[in-house]
């Protein structure tokens, strides 16, 4: 057994990298923090968790999302931030606009360190006055903080649609170098005419402006586009960077997204540079939803500890699935 003066000998090089997360709890444990959890500690990094919201849901369906009060969740980022190096950040869904602005708040401390979102937009088409600000919040003050932004084609249609224009943008950063309250304010509805209407945006203009917003590469989802696989695009302000193509697989799956997330923060906190991660990230989440199950009377969740399952259980479970 180690003894304490043994640990504490231990470098800092031989420690796994620690990643932070800013995410919902998903009691299914499909999605959120705990397909966080699982996805960075199966990729050899040490999970931190910020409990942003939590969301009432089954593997069915999502009943209710309850946002944590801002203060509580940069308390929670705060303590381990004081105590733990941290390697890169990953923000999934985090219940309000208030909670986007004291996250982006912190995470401006951070100013070199990767940071990977994935906004999960699905779970705010319920209110859209609310839905909006929340996707206009991250897009204004999350965005221009961004290594990677994973995100669908209609994600990033939606988030470019509220998002300020980059140019005006640029010229109220320079003005509020001093006043971090009021550039971490919330979004305005109206968005002071520097939005686009959906109406005028292509997948191509969308991209574009979020790129001129920051964002350093867009991971281009291809789940919802139709074909018998799935064509993952890794783009930056110079064009594509990558593409890749994946057999599609036939069952629906809870926490996808997340899965691919949190594996491309993991990647990029082991040192890897954004298209190698990219590529890590999706072999590691194609084998996860290759070996999903179905706990209960919904969406298959991924396996994300897929590689410990015995080849004869996981042969067994395939075979039956046939």
């Amino acid at each position: 057994m180690l003894s304490a003066d043994s640990i504490m000998s231990i470098g800092l090089h031989d420690l796994p990298p620690s990643v932070l997360a800013f995410a919902a709890s998903d009691a299914t444990g499909g999605d959120g923090l705990q397909s966080d959890v699982l996805t960075l500690a199966s990729m050899g990094c040490h999970p931190l968790s910020v409990l942003a919201a939590v969301i009432v849901r089954d593997t069915r369906g999502v009943e209710e999302v309850l946002a944590l009060d801002s203060e509580a969740v940069a308390a929670q980022a705060r303590a381990l931030l004081e105590d733990i190096p941290v390697r890169a950040f990953k923000l999934g869904m985090v219940g309000s606009v208030e909670n986007v602005a004291a996250i982006a708040e912190i995470l401006s401390d951070y100013p070199d360190l990767p940071l990977v979102v994935a906004p999960s937009l699905g779970f705010v088409d319920g209110d859209e006055s609310s839905g909006e600000d929340l996707l206009a919040g991250i897009a204004e003050l999350v965005l221009p903080q961004t290594t990677v932004l994973v995100a669908s084609r209609d994600e990033v249609l939606q988030l470019a649609a509220v998002a300020p224009d980059p140019e005006r943008f640029a010229a109220s950063e320079g003005e509020d170098e001093e006043d971090d309250a009021e550039l971490f304010g919330e979004e305005d509805e109206g968005g002071g005419g520097g939005e686009l209407a959906d109406a005028d945006l292509s997948v191509e203009d969308a991209i574009n402006h979020l790129l001129a917003l920051g964002v350093r590469y867009i991971l281009l989802t291809g789940t919802s586009e139709p074909g018998p696989q799935v064509v993952n695009v890794l783009v930056n302000s110079d064009g594509p960077v990558r593409t890749d193509a994946w057999d599609r697989l036939p069952e629906r799956f809870l926490g996808a997204g997340s899965t691919l997330a949190a594996a491309l923060a993991a990647a990029l906190a082991h040192g890897m540079e954004v298209p190698e991660a990219a590529r890590e990230a999706q072999e590691f989440t194609w084998q996860a939803l290759s070996a999903a199950y179905r706990p209960g009377m919904g969406l298959a969740l991924p396996d994300r500890l897929f590689w410990a399952r015995p080849e004869d259980e996981a042969a067994a479970e395939a075979k039956g699935d046939d």
